[in-house]
């Protein structure tokens, strides 16, 4: 059995007053996944903007859905 699998098994044992806080709990760890690729993202632009101009690199549009396996047409 997965540890998810064990978790939902759990709650469901749960009476329902605790349900509000195991819930409250959840939600802070996904804000807190959120906020934290928030900031990656903020210190990867900071990065670029603060990088000398010669390490900077334009690179098409096209050539970076290419690259990473993507369509635009999706």
């Amino acid at each position: 059995m997965s540890e998810k699998e064990q978790a939902k098994q759990i709650i469901d044992k749960l009476p329902e007053y605790k349900i509000k806080n195991i819930l409250l709990f959840l939600q802070g760890i996904a804000f807190d996944d959120e906020m934290e690729d928030d900031l990656f993202c903020e210190r990867m632009i900071e990065n670029y903007e603060n990088a000398p101009e010669e390490d900077k690199e334009d690179i098409p549009f096209e050539e970076c859905l290419k690259e990473w396996g993507l369509d635009q047409n999706v």
